[in-house]
């Protein structure tokens, strides 16, 4: 019998917690880093610890598929029809982790029938795991404390302060675009993909805006499901639903084709409009 995620979800905790903690103990000692493709970094602590977990989850699901960021060979996986797809990313933000800051995590998405139903994302310099999913709750733990509900702030749009997460590629091409269409916008930016989307669902922002095409399947399977528990707004910018299925991904990279926005939705609501034609305007030049 095929356990739930549910029913395995401490030995799920465990397993990540301890791997983002042998990221900082590997990042004490001498590690390499490969440039994988044009500025997409991997160090050997990364490679280590994917096939730490990727044998951890084919043990505990081993009648699911499990994909991950370092096993090439895993990607084929997605099209084998499984039911549950684990995605896993081992060291999520690993150019912030390379150059010495703290907004790297390991992140664990689920997949069920193509759609995000459960995530957990672990923040190592704080000791601190995020986990839950749709129809199941969020929840947080500090250290290996108890778990405790996690406090979900959703955001009101004003027009006064306007609060946006963006990466730094994405701000680079479009920021100047962005902020004549929103003057009073206020970027912000950070590592992980998991680590920007909590900061929405936390209240630290009101809107998290993705354009330039490189996330996979293993930085938003987690993340998209814990925005999703959270009643976030999760959509293209123009306005579309975002896709997990086979012919909405790249197929060799496993890369979403879709722009990806994810926010309040009075935020999403306000902003999409103005956002989709200051990426217009960009392209058009």
């Amino acid at each position: 019998m095929n356990p739930t995620f549910l029913e395995l979800d401490p030995q799920i905790r465990a397993i990540v917690r301890h791997c983002g903690l042998q990221i900082i103990q590997m990042a004490s000692q001498e590690f390499e880093v490969f440039e994988k493709g044009p500025e997409d970094y991997v160090t050997t602590i990364d490679q280590a610890l994917d096939a730490q977990l990727s044998a951890a989850f084919l043990d505990l699901f081993p009648n699911d598929g499990v994909i991950t960021e370092e096993d090439i060979q895993s990607r084929q996986q997605f099209y084998q029809k499984y039911d549950r797809l684990w995605c896993i990313d081992p060291l999520d933000g690993t150019e912030d982790f390379i150059q010495g800051r703290s907004n790297y995590s390991v992140m664990v998405g689920l997949l069920e029938h193509y759609q995000p139903i459960a995530g957990w994302i672990y923040a190592p310099a704080s000791d601190q795991l995020y986990y839950g999913g749709v129809d199941w709750g969020l929840f947080q733990t500090s250290a290996d404390g108890a778990p405790m509900p996690l406090a979900i702030a959703p955001q009101i749009f004003s027009a006064e302060s306007c609060r946006i997460m963006i990466g730094h590629r994405d701000q680079t091409r479009y920021g100047a675009a962005i902020a004549h269409q929103i003057p009073n916008v206020e970027f912000s930016s950070l590592g992980s993909f998991g680590l920007k989307v909590l900061e929405v669902i936390t209240g630290k922002v009101g809107l998290y805006l993705y354009l330039n095409g490189r996330v996979k399947l293993w930085d938003t399977a987690g993340p998209l499901a814990l925005a999703k528990a959270a009643g976030l707004t999760c959509c293209t910018l123009e306005g579309e639903p975002i896709q997990f299925s086979p012919d909405a991904i790249n197929p060799d990279t496993l890369a979403h084709h879709q722009s990806i926005v994810i926010g309040w939705s009075s935020y999403v609501e306000a902003l999409r409009p103005k956002l989709a034609l200051a990426v217009k305007l960009v392209a058009e030049k």
